[in-house]
């Protein structure tokens, strides 16, 4: 809906007043893409421990400038429109926004034909002012901290003729960054390839195990995202330097979003990659630098369209954890009664909790109301280890699939009782330890690992339940064994997938679930973890195709998701 208001703040123009207007509507884009492809990487900036590399690489985009960066640019512009008014050749007509507001905005007039920064004075020709002008509202940044700024954008026109004077006043705002959803198709993924050298990046916390395998992990993806009717120029496999290529976690790295604003021809989109608030600096002070492998951002997605932010702190308090730094802790749910925009979904607790600059920022866009859960059990801390949105045939469209520590253990038991006590878990992998059936139930019962799982599980389904309005019965439960590592350097007993984590996957489509191959016992021919996992979820419409990342990531702490990464239909 168009924007008006007049000098007396009324719905309808007083003549022969001032009057701005906003025929497209008053929501303004942060204008962070590179539509004209003038922001590029310097040599060695992939590698080099600087912050000063990473705000350089942020600072680009078309906001940074004061041009239009032609036609597509324009379009990424909210126009307003200065109606023609009665008045001398002596008039002086100024458009501006609060100082507070400045650094937050720019203002452009059409001038000979072309589009011109109006500066921080905001002067405009007395022929302006008869004749009427064409303003376009440009904005400089996403809405990070409200007590700085809240987004919103008070235009101002003041017009002087002799001793009198007139004003009119337009309230715009920035457009809030959104979380794409796992039920929205994927147009794009994005996974790791290996590299040359040894690849250890110092600034990240790794296992100290080297990603195996990664050709049956590349076979088997490619394979998923055919099966789902994706073209093979859909998947792309990234490439890391020598220093750091072992830093597979494309997931890890950004948590892709959006911001939209009403056209004629439709809405306008831009995506926001949230670039992962990783922050490093080294024991003796000499280097700091956010996570190396987020350059990989700027070098192969930032375009026309696309923007990265990053927002992190450098002071930080103890409990802030980088493992929940990463992005694949912060995930989101659809839209469902209440949220029309979906629910942001991230690990936190009084333990262990992700950068506070960065929780603020995505609370600060008011539309997707976060809800919390406990994942400090956890060694990694990630929310996405343990839930994941899938399609269901119910009011809302969607439920959620979750881990089963208990369900994973009964179907052992089961096996057990059939005679099947001797099958192996695991077989024909990479694994170190590949028990029976027998040998594990009889560790579990000594150890109590799966039983202290299931207690924190059932902990984070009350959470979601409370949140979504979900039943018990609406909830897809996968089998995940689970086991307790020995901690180091005094730190708590944590719990990590032993078998790979089935809710821990990506979704290709609403109804094409690439899920990690659980590597269970095999009865009568069939895994029995494969088995149960896929029948409940065919059960709410959903395909699972099957990727091999036991190798590749599940030995090394992560599975599917956490190897991949997504840009997703969000028109």
């Amino acid at each position: 809906m168009a924007g008006e208001l007049t000098a007396a703040g009324a719905s309808t123009a007083l003549p022969p007043g001032p009057r701005l207007t906003a025929p497209q509507g008053t929501v303004v884009l942060p204008n962070l893409d590179d539509d004209s492809r003038r922001c590029t990487l310097r040599p060695g900036d992939l590698d080099r421990l600087d912050v000063a590399v990473d705000a350089r690489l942020a600072d680009c985009n078309d906001a940074a400038d004061d041009i239009v960066n032609g036609p597509r640019d324009m379009a990424d512009l909210t126009p307003v429109r200065l109606s023609p008014m009665k008045t001398t050749r002596h008039a002086r007509g100024r458009v501006f926004v609060p100082a507070e507001q400045g650094r937050y905005v720019r203002i452009f007039v059409r001038r000979g034909g072309k589009y011109v920064s109006l500066g921080s004075d905001g002067q405009l020709t007395a022929s302006e002012l008869r004749h009427g002008a064409q303003l376009a509202v440009e904005g400089r940044d996403i809405v990070r901290d409200p007590k700085r700024w809240d987004g919103r954008i008070s235009l101002t026109l003041t017009v002087t003729k002799g001793s009198g004077a007139q004003t009119a006043h337009l309230t715009l705002h920035i457009a809030p960054v959104l979380l794409q959803h796992d039920l929205q198709r994927a147009q794009q993924v994005f996974a790791a390839a290996p590299g040359p050298g040894k690849g250890q990046p110092v600034e990240v916390p790794a296992a100290t195990r080297q990603p195996g395998q990664w050709r049956q992990f590349a076979d088997s993806l490619r394979k998923a995202t055919r099966a789902a009717g994706m073209p093979d120029h859909q998947l792309t496999f990234q490439k890391g330097t020598s220093q750091w290529w072992r830093d597979i976690w494309r997931q890890d790295i950004a948590e892709p979003a959006y911001v939209t604003r009403p056209t004629p021809n439709g809405p306008h989109t831009l995506r926001i990659l949230l670039r992962s608030p990783n922050y490093w600096a080294s024991h003796d002070g000499r280097s700091a630098s956010l996570r190396r492998a987020g350059r990989l951002l700027f070098r192969d997605l930032r375009g026309p369209d696309t923007g990265v932010v990053q927002q992190y702190t450098t002071h930080r308090d103890p409990n802030v954890d980088e493992l929940l730094n990463f992005t694949g802790n912060i995930e989101s749910l659809p839209p469902y009664d209440g949220f029309p925009h979906g629910r942001i979904l991230y690990g936190s607790s009084v333990q262990r909790r992700p950068d506070p600059s960065f929780i603020r920022m995505l609370r600060a866009q008011r539309q997707q109301p976060p809800v919390v859960l406990d994942t400090s059990w956890l060694v990694v801390g990630h929310a996405d280890e343990t839930v994941h949105v899938v399609r269901a045939d119910n009011a809302r469209g969607w439920t959620l699939a979750v881990s089963d520590a208990r369900l994973a253990v009964d179907l052992l038991r089961r096996a057990q009782r059939a005679g099947e006590g001797g099958q192996r878990l695991f077989a024909g992998t990479e694994a170190d330890m590949k028990p029976t059936i027998d040998e594990y139930l009889r560790m579990d019962a000594t150890r109590g690992d799966n039983a202290d799982a299931a207690r924190h599980l059932d902990t984070q389904l009350k959470v979601l339940l409370r949140a979504t309005g979900l039943r018990p019965q609406d909830i897809v439960r996968l089998p995940v064994l689970y086991i307790r590592a020995e901690p180091g350097d005094g730190l708590p007993r944590r719990s990590i997938a032993a078998s790979p984590a089935l809710a821990n996957g990506l979704s290709l489509s609403a109804r094409d679930y690439a899920a990690p191959d659980p590597h269970g016992p095999r009865v009568t021919g069939h895994d029995l973890f494969r088995e149960e996992a896929g029948r409940r979820l065919a059960a709410r419409g959903v395909r699972v195709r099957w990727v091999e990342d036991f190798s590749w990531a599940h030995m090394v702490g992560g599975e599917v998701h956490c190897a991949t990464n997504a840009l997703r239909e969000v028109s």
